[in-house]
């Protein structure tokens, strides 16, 4: 696995700490992101009673679809790295009365958990170094039963893809400072190998497994049960 950057790791919790109200904002009531939630939360499929997590749960926008799943007998837990998202998500959780849902602090390439039926993330895959070995490790150090992911990346059919241009204005407008200059190539060109290279991961990693995309194609949803 690529080992993390601790300055580039610093910056990145700065840089969406500050936007944590604005991503609160899109995550929750952008077009058609409900719809994209539900899919999720539908693909994964865990059961009343299960323990999911949502890693990389940001501002917790998903965490409503989770828990309405497993029930009050079941556990939500949210991760994510950036302490002004999970200060949003646990304000989230406080005013909703969830008394099984918890969010805390961690990085998703070392869970601070032991154990899990499920595990979801969304629009997570493309923050990660490396994607597809973090995949990997969550399949062995929690072993969930489950695991689905939702991430946007360019379109490659119709009818999204004459619009890739401007979506790759949005991934370089609302990448971290210093993407391109890091990695040698566009914003864009990263979230897509990332995406692709997480999606496999999963999929290679599972016996029963589906695929499909939405919004035009740049909506990437995979899932898969072992």
């Amino acid at each position: 696995m690529t080992t993390p950057d601790p300055d580039r790791a610093t910056a990145a919790q700065t840089f969406y700490s500050r936007w944590a109200p604005g991503y609160d904002r899109l995550a929750t009531h952008a077009p058609g992101v409900r719809r994209l939630r539900t899919a999720l939360v539908d693909a994964l499929d865990p059961a009343p009673g299960d323990t999911v997590v949502d890693v990389g749960c940001g501002t917790g926008a998903t965490l409503p679809y989770l828990r309405e799943r497993v029930g009050s007998e079941g556990t939500v837990v949210g991760v994510d790295f950036a302490p002004g998202a999970v200060s949003r998500a646990r304000d989230r959780i406080e005013r909703a009365g969830w008394a099984n849902v918890i969010v805390c602090r961690g990085d998703a390439t070392r869970l601070p958990l032991r154990s899990a039926d499920a595990l979801a993330a969304s629009f997570l895959m493309g923050m990660l170094p490396d994607p597809a070995a973090t995949v990997a490790d969550w399949f062995v150090d929690l072993d969930p039963e489950r695991v689905a992911l939702l991430d946007l990346a360019r379109s490659y059919r119709l009818p999204g893809r004459p619009f890739n241009s401007l979506f790759r204005l949005v991934v370089r407008a609302s990448a971290p400072p210093g993407t391109k200059a890091h990695h040698g190539e566009s914003p864009a060109g990263v979230l897509d190998r990332r995406v692709a290279a997480a999606h496999r991961a999963v999929l290679e990693r599972c016996t029963e497994t589906t695929h499909e995309t939405r919004v035009g194609g740049f909506a990437y949803l995979s899932a898969g049960r072992r």
